[in-house]
């Protein structure tokens, strides 16, 4: 009996290990760096935007981010996107768009399907991605749609991400891209075109809602009114 018991106390300990490494697995972040071509034209590209679209003239194409802005592909896959990403101008299909500038839309992060990040550009290195915010906001792009919604491990990845990047630096709010227009008549929105709008509805507004319950604990604000 006493054998018996110790095997099953060793069989305990062992099941509890197990089940504790797998979880500290689970809970690693790692970030999977893939970078996109930022090369002289889109550097020039991204130097104009800001000036022309933000009103800002840079002498480097960089952000000092408060925000993030979360988004989905309407791109099945992470390949395509990134070949989509990856050319310095839009391509033909982005008319309208097009007429505001053409630097193609990026963005620093890119999360799969099945929650691995990657990043594509530096944290602080500009982006097209959200209009009249690009000058202050970390994009996060997510392989998805409205026909196919964001999956659990892109929303445990997205809350990672987002805990990495309110670490270091003073991230105050987190929206999704169907929120962006909030913005405009605030301190922080920067466009020099008032007509210049896209109806979005990228990340979902359950996902968002998900998301938002997994960081209340950062005490992160919303879009104004969304708080």
């Amino acid at each position: 009996m006493i054998m018996k018991y110790a095997v099953k106390q060793v069989l305990l300990i062992l099941l509890c290990s197990t089940a504790a490494l797998t979880l500290r697995a689970q809970a690693t972040f790692r970030i999977f760096d893939k970078p996109i071509i930022f090369d002289a034209e889109r550097k020039q590209l991204s130097l104009e935007y800001l000036e022309k679209r933000h009103g800002l003239k840079q002498n480097e194409p960089t952000i000092k981010p408060v925000m993030v802005v979360l988004h989905w592909t309407a791109i099945p896959s992470i390949e395509v996107t990134f070949d989509v990403f990856n050319k310095s101008k839009l391509p033909g299909a982005r008319k309208e768009i097009a007429t505001a500038s053409a630097l193609n839309v990026s963005s620093q992060f890119l999360v799969d399907r099945d929650g691995t990040v990657f990043r594509l550009l530096p944290d602080t290195v500009f982006a097209r991605h959200v209009i009249g915010l690009n000058y202050c906001a970390i994009g996060v792009e997510n392989i998805g749609s409205e026909k196919n919604p964001l999956t659990p491990a892109q929303l445990v990845a997205n809350e990672q991400l987002i805990r990495y990047l309110k670490r270091k630096y003073p991230i105050e709010y987190v929206i999704g891209h169907y929120e962006y227009t909030l913005f405009k008549h605030t301190p922080l929105w920067k466009e020099t075109d008032p007509a210049y709008s896209t109806h979005k509805t990228d990340p979902g507004i359950d996902f968002m809602k998900r998301l938002r319950e997994q960081i209340k604990d950062l005490n992160i604000k919303g879009a104004p009114g969304h708080n």
